[in-house]
């Protein structure tokens, strides 16, 4: 296995630059050391709870709903590929794990957990609040379809976490963010990007735990990896516009795809029409925070869904969170979906504004 090795200096220098662009590094208030050791002792943690999940039922159930879920979105009886997770997350990334009509769903959609969220991860400038709670955030955008399942477990119990609300968001096949004005974020000009939600969603865990969307798959921008963002919210209340209120946020993060799967949809159209370079996860800082010296695997497995990358793809991962965490202050936000459009954060400066320790989600989406 090849370890990723940069010094501070490096990192530093690479979060400098990436201030110029969307999804840039924002100081928490964990240090390296902090989240090394809680990496570390929730995946100990987090291993022990495969024999439970087992018993009870819920790897079975897993199973079979993802089995199901592949039957239902695939176009053809072919061959497909799959990611092998035993891979340390900082390598190539190669999809090398040739899979047929013939593999059975144990072997490839039974992974014990592999990805711990960590006690706090990097929120980027671009979180919008007042999203609604739909499963479908496609909006009529085009790129290569990708159906996302997270499954996330409480690291403390072995439980799967029901009710929460997996909330998540990614930019489009041309780099840009939806909900967002800013000279940061495709043509700074272009208010109504204010009022477009593509992109952007919230989902209800169900009892085992399980979130699902259809998406697209990410594109790309200037200084960092393709990714999806993450946050998690417990507690709150669903208002009748269909968005949430109150509650708290035990994650931030991000999420990521292998690097040859990467390349492989930045081939094809829309995505090849942006002119930016790649950042390949192995130069992006946030993968190397999360990855470096520590447990947390934050990539997806997947699953193409026929002969062609433009058929789409299933997408899952497993998530193990620490639900006695609140991480409310390191949620900052953009701009705010009303029920009349989108309001920028006139403090955020590109996204920096607060939310209130303790108030999770706040009110004021756009009508259901």
């Amino acid at each position: 296995m090849i370890l990723l090795h940069i010094s501070k200096l490096a990192l530093l220098a690479t979060a400098g630059l990436s201030l110029a662009h969307p999804g840039a590094h924002e100081p928490n208030s964990f240090t390296d050391v902090t989240k090394r050791s809680f990496l570390h002792n929730a995946r100990s943690t987090l291993n022990q709870c495969a024999d439970q999940l087992e018993a009870r039922g819920i790897k079975a159930r897993t199973e079979s709903r993802r089995a199901a879920l592949f039957d239902m979105y695939k176009k053809r009886s072919v061959s497909i590929e799959a990611r092998d997770t035993d891979k340390v997350v900082n390598t190539s990334h190669h999809s090398n794990l040739h899979v047929t009509s013939h593999t059975s769903e144990k072997e490839l959609f039974a992974k014990d957990p592999v990805c711990i969220l960590a006690p706090e991860g990097e929120i980027g400038p671009f979180w919008v609040k007042g999203e609604l709670i739909r499963e479908d955030v496609i909006d009529g955008e085009e790129g290569i379809p990708v159906y996302l399942e997270g499954q996330f477990i409480d690291i403390n119990t072995c439980e799967p976490i029901k009710d929460l609300y997996w909330d998540v968001w990614n930019c489009n096949a041309t780099g840009v963010y939806s909900g967002v004005q800013s000279s940061m974020n495709g043509n700074g000009n272009d208010d109504s990007n204010l009022d477009k939600t593509f992109l952007r969603g919230i989902q209800k865990t169900d009892a085992d735990g399980v979130a699902q969307f259809r998406s697209l798959f990410p594109g790309h921008y200037s200084g960092r990896a393709t990714h999806i963002h993450v946050v998690a919210h417990l507690g709150a209340t669903v208002l009748p516009n269909n968005t949430l209120a109150g509650g708290y946020v035990p994650h931030i993060g991000q999420l990521f795809f292998d690097q040859d799967l990467v390349n492989e949809v930045e081939a094809t159209y829309p995505y090849n029409t942006n002119t930016v370079d790649i950042t390949e996860n192995a130069d992006d800082h946030v993968v190397i925070v999360e990855t470096e010296d520590s447990d947390s695997d934050p990539f997806f497995e997947y699953a193409l869904l026929g002969d062609s990358i433009e058929d789409g793809l299933l997408a899952w991962v497993t998530l193990g969170v620490n639900v006695t965490a609140s991480h409310d202050s390191d949620v900052s936000y953009a701009a705010t979906l009303t029920s009349s459009g989108g309001v920028s954060n006139d403090d955020s400066s590109g996204g920096g504004g607060q939310v209130p320790s303790g108030s999770g989600m706040l009110s004021g989406g756009p009508s259901a």
